[in-house]
């Protein structure tokens, strides 16, 4: 008796362990990154940017935005978005993508995928510090401007989330001095409160240009000459 109530017990741990959610987040991996960031550095080789620019960074949501220094042309706009990348792969390679251009503006958009990895609000909250502080210390004098984490169709799920990290981003930005918010999301949703799904493409989360029209119309008072 004893001996089948053991290997019930056992049989019951076994398959209670095994069958929960996988709960735990996917681990950064900057070094991931690094032929792209070796990338910018060879066309950097070619042609250096002028000190004193814009910085455009992030994930994918950036690397996309492929009509945006012809949008602005009067504006010296540097592009430096890596898709799939997170917050902390930005803070990793700041020095290569952000600092040796000593930017007066740096654009930023991450954090959607943080969440999407498994990172709570406030781990993503935590991570954008990071980017904060690296950048205040850095670059003191220069302007960093987050942009929200936007809702979108395949991740509408981790919207509340995202919302969440993006209500503590939003304070801290009030508080600190050279820090913006700005919100990109409400204005991709539709009269029902949902994402517009013309702004997306077939994946359902990375935009059309339609919704890069809209990001250039949001961003355009937020730029300096």
């Amino acid at each position: 008796m004893i001996r089948q109530f053991s290997f019930a017990a056992a049989l019951l741990l076994f398959l209670s362990v095994f069958s929960l959610p996988a709960l735990a987040q996917k681990p950064d991996n900057p070094a991931a990154w690094e032929k792209e960031i070796q990338a910018f550095e060879k066309s950097d080789s070619a042609n250096m940017p002028a000190p004193g620019g814009i910085v455009f960074t992030g994930s994918s949501s950036i690397r996309g935005w492929r009509n945006l220094p012809q949008e602005f042309p009067d504006y010296p706009i540097i592009m430096r978005g890596f898709g799939g990348s997170r917050i902390g792969d930005a803070t990793y390679y700041f020095d290569r993508i952000v600092k040796k251009y000593q930017p007066k503006q740096v654009f930023f958009y991450s954090g959607d995928n943080d969440v999407a990895s498994g990172k709570t609000a406030e781990m993503t909250f935590e991570q954008f510090k990071g980017f904060a502080k690296k950048m205040k210390k850095e670059l003191p004098r220069a302007e960093l401007v987050y942009l929200s984490i936007k809702p979108s169709i395949s991740r509408w799920n981790l919207y509340p989330t995202m919302q969440e990290a993006n209500k503590k981003i939003k304070r801290y930005a009030f508080w600190h001095r050279n820090v913006k918010f700005v919100d990109v999301g409400t204005a991709m949703l539709g009269t029902d409160g949902k994402p517009k799904p013309e702004l997306y493409i077939g994946d359902g989360l990375h935009m059309t240009p339609a919704g890069y029209a809209i990001w250039n119309e949001i961003i355009k008072p937020h730029l300096k000459k």
